[in-house]
């Protein structure tokens, strides 16, 4: 290696690093962003088909994304104003102690696990609680600027990555040192799984989402506000819906309403945790599988779950995206290397 390529490699290494120093506060949301155009790439494609004019197909897909993902966010922030104002402690309070004075049996092959149910509601500790959910509003509405500032600069971020896509692919093609035909097949790979992984997470989550909300609307809740947290709360494979309903089912048993309770509790056992989660939520993967990907993507629940617990514990909120963002991209690289290699490709 001469002189010459030397210093054109130490001068690149230390624009590099100022490059990163002065877009520091942007790069997650850059990233977030760019993982998001990836996972819509598809769509986006097919949107550009029926406009034929990159600016009106980018734009509508924008506005796609707010609408699907932002929107329901921001209907939670505004919320969240009302909800901490009308929030009584005392609810979580008698709701919690109803529970530890509920006597109750268990079969016979189960009573080896009541005392240590009976150890775990005893050591409930009410006051610690209740803080802890007055804690997590405030918090809401306290970083709710800061959310809002993030998510404009996403939409912004994703608007221009998504109508740059062909000239950034082409672009980074040339730097890339791989052979044109093995970036497609890396990109499509990536983008085939992406998307099936983002919207599938997305379409079940709308769709749970609904049926919760109208358990809640029979029961005059806000059927829309329970919706949304019950979607978000789907996106947790093993505990998933039960994050919502139990609490909901225990309030209402606390109050002294059984039928509310049973009927939620039922309801939300079998016609979404066994029904829709069992047989329905399957065909919606296959369905988005079949129209978006070329190649069929083995949606792992618990992989997804640990991706999007890694990442809200290290990206917090956005750690949502980026966790199994970051995972699925991962999975698919070590995937497309093996199929290089079995393909005869050089790297």
């Amino acid at each position: 290696m001469n002189l010459q390529r030397l210093f054109l490699i130490g001068i690149f290494l230390a624009v590099l690093y100022w490059i990163l120093r002065l877009y520091q506060p942007f790069l997650v949301v850059i990233t977030v962003a760019s993982l998001l155009s990836i996972a819509t790439y598809r769509i986006n494609t097919y949107i550009n088909k029926y406009v034929h004019h990159q600016v009106l197909s980018a734009t509508i897909s924008t506005i796609f994304l707010f609408l699907l993902f932002f929107a329901p966010i921001i209907y939670i922030i505004t919320s969240a104003g009302e909800v901490i104002n009308n929030f009584n402690p005392k609810i979580v309070d008698s709701t919690i102690a109803y529970i530890q004075n509920l006597h109750y049996t268990l079969p016979k092959s189960l009573m080896f696990l009541k005392t240590s149910i009976d150890e775990f509601i005893n050591n409930i500790d009410l006051a610690n609680i209740t803080k802890n959910m007055i804690s997590y509003l405030g918090l809401i509405g306290k970083n709710s600027a800061n959310f809002l500032k993030d998510m404009l600069l996403i939409l912004v971020f994703y608007f221009f990555v998504t109508l740059r896509s062909y000239e950034l692919g082409n672009y980074f093609k040339t730097l890339l040192p791989m052979k044109e035909e093995e970036i497609d097949l890396v990109f499509g790979e990536v983008s085939n799984v992406m998307s099936v992984v983002f919207y599938s997470i997305l379409a079940t989550a709308i769709f749970e989402g609904i049926l919760f909300a109208i358990i809640g609307v029979i029961f005059g809740y806000n059927g829309l506000l329970l919706g949304i947290f019950y979607g978000f709360a789907s996106l947790i494979p093993i505990v998933g819906g039960a994050l919502m309903w139990v609490p909901l089912s225990a309030y209402e048993f606390a109050n002294g309403n059984y039928l509310a309770g049973f009927s939620i509790a039922i309801y939300s056992i079998i016609v979404i945790s066994i029904v829709a989660d069992t047989f329905i939520k399957p065909l919606i993967i296959k369905f988005i599988n079949e129209k978006l990907s070329t190649v069929k993507a083995n949606i792992n629940e618990l992989l997804v779950f640990f991706a999007i617990l890694a990442g809200l514990t290290t990206f917090g909120f956005w750690g949502m995206i980026l966790g199994p963002a970051i995972t699925t991209l991962f999975i698919s690289l070590m995937t497309m290397f093996k199929t290089i290699k079995e393909k005869g490709l050089d790297i």
